[in-house]
């Protein structure tokens, strides 16, 4: 059985290459086009796999020619995909993505299959989340889908990461039960009313946070690396420097990182800095589940680890 279940949304990302972001009305020549599968469910379930934990998949995708190229590369990755269902009345998801000459995006995403996932999706796949270790979640599926399934995990013991990705507002009520909170900046301003340009305005939305009950939360900050709280901790891990092409999945693969660093036995410092090799290394790549380490390009980066000091000046107990 799988020791991670994700459950979320697999898009066909088509990715256009320009020097710019274009102006409204404006219509600008690009440099190069790809189309790469991706959607932050499947996503975080191929960044995952790739570093080495056995993982499951629900969710859904069209009965059009994206569809199977999508499973199909789940299949090569080394995900399960027995529980993502093939929808008849809709497209696959897909993603517009621009990204600019400093390797910076632009999104738009169409849901398509992905808005159809069922709460009886979720009840079928009882057994699975019973079996894991953990369930990934994210908001790019219907929100009562994923509440259910915080709900169904919660019940049974198993440990729930949410990624509360793309930005939107939801209570503290909808989160009870998740184990860890993860959110950049734009999606800890939506949950919280607050900014978040750096560390410190981060550390005051995540405190707000963990003030609604939940026992971790994590604020990836891109270049400013990420910061952790947690009982008794206060941490900032500073992000590793490397040549960005495509900062596309980023995100996903310090979500897999981390999950897969918690399975090994990684303390949260720990598997925060490891997250935080896995998002520097996708960074690198242009594409999204392209972009994707493999679990010794990450350990290798994370060996790395004293060229800064370990973690340890970057730890701030609370009284």
């Amino acid at each position: 059985m799988a020791e991670i279940v994700v459950l979320g949304s697999i898009n066909m990302d088509l990715v256009v290459r320009a020097e710019r972001m274009p102006r409204p009305g404006e219509t600008l020549r690009g440099e190069q086009f790809v189309t790469v599968p991706g959607g932050k469910g499947a996503n975080q379930a191929a960044a995952a796999a790739r570093q080495g934990a056995s993982v499951a998949m629900v969710g859904r995708v069209g009965a059009d020619s994206f569809g199977p190229l999508m499973l199909d590369n789940l299949r090569a990755q080394g995900v399960d995909v027995a529980h993502v269902g093939i929808d008849a009345e809709a497209a696959s998801g897909i993603a517009m993505i621009i990204l600019d000459a400093r390797g910076e995006n632009s999104i738009v995403v169409a849901p398509g299959a992905n808005g159809r996932l069922t709460l009886d999706d979720v009840q079928a796949a009882r057994d699975l989340i019973a079996a894991a270790r953990c369930l990934v979640l994210q908001l790019e599926v219907p929100l009562p889908v994923v509440r259910a399934a915080v709900a169904l995990a919660h019940g049974l013991g198993v440990r729930i990461v949410l990624n509360a990705a793309p930005a939107m507002p939801v209570d503290a009520a909808y989160l009870r039960g998740v184990d860890t909170l993860i959110v950049n900046e734009s999606e800890a301003e939506a949950l919280t009313g607050l900014p978040v340009p750096d560390v410190t305005f981060a550390r005051r939305a995540g405190a707000l946070l963990r003030g609604w009950g939940l026992p971790v939360v994590i604020v990836t900050l891109g270049a400013q690396g990420a910061l952790l709280l947690a009982d008794q901790i206060d941490l900032h891990v500073p992000a590793r420097r490397v040549q960005v092409v495509d900062t596309t999945a980023a995100g996903d693969a310090f979500v897999g990182g981390y999950c897969v660093a918690l399975l090994r036995g990684y303390d949260l410092r720990q598997a925060v800095e490891y997250a935080n090799c896995a998002g520097a290394l996708a960074t690198m790549v242009l594409g999204a589940q392209t972009s994707l380490p493999s679990g010794e390009q990450v350990h290798a980066l994370y060996a790395q680890g004293a060229l800064y000091g370990q973690g340890a000046p970057y730890v701030r107990r609370r009284a």
